[in-house]
């Protein structure tokens, strides 16, 4: 119990330390998708979008923590008939800067399947509702709060709700954003 008790102070202090420091902003851009697992031999990558919401917590001059919250598309095509998944994204990024500009980010990503679409049917259904994931990439950030990111997701979990296929979110050979930091 005091370790817990010791351990909520201390973040609550930092917290309250870096409290004036923290950046809020928006972010959008584009996601090329796919997915790999079994039977993905004729699968083409889809192009979607991403955007919403984010926060920097400075740690230190070179560590932060970056939290958002995303819709983002994803999904695969056969023989240019689409699939068209999109997902509330939770990515909690890890930030690391080279520079004062320049960062390194890295970390988990928890997906929640809000559509499926093919063509025009509904199948939501043949998918699995939560999506996990890593993501790291490249952010680069301008002194007047433009910030610009690269970033590759890797998806974990099988999103397939079908026995016996399985196949994950590639979200992106490259995900590409541009985004605005308000304070």
């Amino acid at each position: 119990m005091k370790k817990i008790l010791l351990s909520s102070l201390f973040l609550l202090g930092l917290a309250n330390l870096n409290a004036q420091n923290i950046q809020y902003g928006i972010k959008g851009g584009l996601n090329f998708a796919n997915v790999y697992g079994d039977n993905t031999e004729n699968i083409d990558m889809v192009t979607a979008f991403n955007f919403g919401a984010m926060a920097e917590i400075p740690f230190s001059e070179k560590f932060s923590f970056q939290p958002e919250l995303l819709f983002s598309g994803a999904g695969f095509s056969i023989d240019e008939d689409v699939t068209a998944l999109n997902y509330i994204n939770l990515p909690l990024m890890g930030k690391y800067y080279i520079t004062n500009r320049l960062s390194l980010e890295a970390g988990p990503q928890i997906g929640f399947l809000v559509s499926a679409k093919h063509e025009d049917l509904d199948v939501k259904d043949a998918y699995n509702t939560v999506d996990f994931g890593l993501s790291a990439g490249l952010g680069y950030k301008l002194n007047n709060g433009l910030n610009f990111g690269v970033r590759y997701n890797y998806g974990l979990t099988d999103i397939n709700n079908i026995e016996g296929l399985s196949s994950k979110n590639n979200i992106g050979a490259l995900q590409l954003s541009i985004g605005y930091f308000f304070n």
